[in-house]
């Protein structure tokens, strides 16, 4: 039911496992995860700021034992990386929640599930052992915002990630043009999209989860893809504040992590409301475009924070060297949300466990040139800074 596609020995970078994704993957489902907003100019930044920051090369050390582990969390992992959450993650792939959900257990590093996942969050928990992540949209039904919670709960999960930056959607263009959908809707553009990669239509044959699995059935009013895509429409909140997370913060006892954190004035509130980690992030360029890329804005907010809350980040990162540069300037961890995307749309289950086996080999091998044993020592020493 859910087969992997072989991987040529090769591949030995993200950028290679996303040359195999546009091919294997039918254009509006890459696009999806290969586009931002408006002009794309801050995913462009995303990834290219990250070679603003250099590192400082040393010499003369014993770096023959080495370990990446870490904590995020409180969850001990094997290296500082967290699976984003990607909506439609089962377009790139069939069953690809799952496949993702299973490959980073197996590598020991948290996977976060979607909201907008085409595999339910019952669905990852039948086919995992170990409690992944949950992230939530606050919708405008309340009652089914608190549902998910409550689901989530039962599946086992016990830390939530609650994404702030989407009060409305921002237009990507190439979903438009593409007139993305989940069923896609058949046309003759996406029908020849589907003819000339074969392989993915056999899998998504095979495969029941070919819709959002966590809304279907469990909305009010959602039985089929029109109810669906009226639903969605109008329940992202615009009038969502701080005190509608309050009462998220009320309702989840468990670790709480909120997504979408630019502003000082933004991480003041989420301390003040008790969250306990936040990710510094900008959608990967996918909602405001214009705003600053995440790596250039992370020293600011982890000054502002102050060692109060614990400070993620996501946005960019295409290798362990990234990961590391984003831990020197002092984050507890990042989020990978296109690097195993594309991992995925490569070759399945395999795919993501070559991508991150990718990031964790480039992160040990940088750490060695660092002259650094533990990511736990990695820190500004590690860089040259002006």
């Amino acid at each position: 039911m859910f087969a992997s596609r072989s991987i040529p020995d090769k591949v030995c970078t993200i950028q290679d496992l996303q040359f195999l994704a546009r091919k294997r993957v039918p254009k509006m489902f890459y696009d999806y995860v290969d586009s931002g907003s408006w002009t794309e100019g801050t995913y462009r930044h995303n990834e290219s700021d990250f070679s603003k920051v250099l590192f400082r090369q040393r010499v003369g050390r014993d770096v023959s034992q080495r370990t990446t582990s870490s904590i995020m969390a409180r969850t001990p992992v094997a290296m500082p990386v967290a699976l984003a959450p990607v909506g439609l993650t089962g377009m790139q792939y069939a069953g690809g929640e799952i496949l993702a959900a299973r490959a980073a257990e197996a590598f020991g590093v948290p996977f976060t599930l979607s909201t907008l996942s085409i595999c339910s969050v019952e669905a990852v928990s039948e086919h995992t052992k170990q409690p992944f992540w949950f992230q939530l949209y606050v919708f405008k039904d309340r009652d089914f915002t608190q549902q998910l919670m409550a689901r989530a709960r039962v599946a086992g999960c016990n830390t939530l990630v609650v994404t702030l930056d989407l009060p409305v959607m921002g237009q990507r263009h190439r979903d438009v043009k593409n007139q993305l959908s989940a069923p896609p809707k058949i046309s003759l553009s996406s029908l020849m999209q589907f003819l000339n990669r074969p392989a993915w239509c056999l899998n998504m044959m095979r495969c029941r989860h070919r819709t959002f699995g966590n809304i279907v059935g469990h909305a009010k009013g959602v039985s089929n893809l029109s109810s669906l895509a009226s639903w969605t429409s109008e329940q992202l909140d615009a009038t969502l504040t701080w005190k509608d997370i309050q009462w998220i913060r009320d309702q989840w006892d468990g670790f709480l992590i909120l997504k979408g954190i630019l502003d000082t004035e933004d991480l003041y509130q989420a301390i003040d409301i008790g969250a306990q980690a936040v990710v510094v992030s900008n959608h990967g360029g996918r909602q405001l475009d214009g705003a600053p890329s995440t790596i250039s804005i992370l020293p600011e907010i982890i000054k502002a924070a102050n060692n109060q809350v614990e400070i993620y980040m996501d946005g960019g990162i295409r290798s362990g060297q990234d990961v590391l540069k984003a831990i020197a300037l002092g984050a507890r961890g990042v989020f990978i949300g296109r690097a195993f995307s594309y991992g995925l749309g490569a070759a399945g289950e395999s795919g993501v466990t070559r991508a991150l086996e990718i990031i964790h080999k480039e992160m040990d091998t940088t750490m060695a040139l660092l002259g650094e044993r533990e990511a736990a020592d990695i820190g500004l020493h590690n860089l040259l800074l002006p």
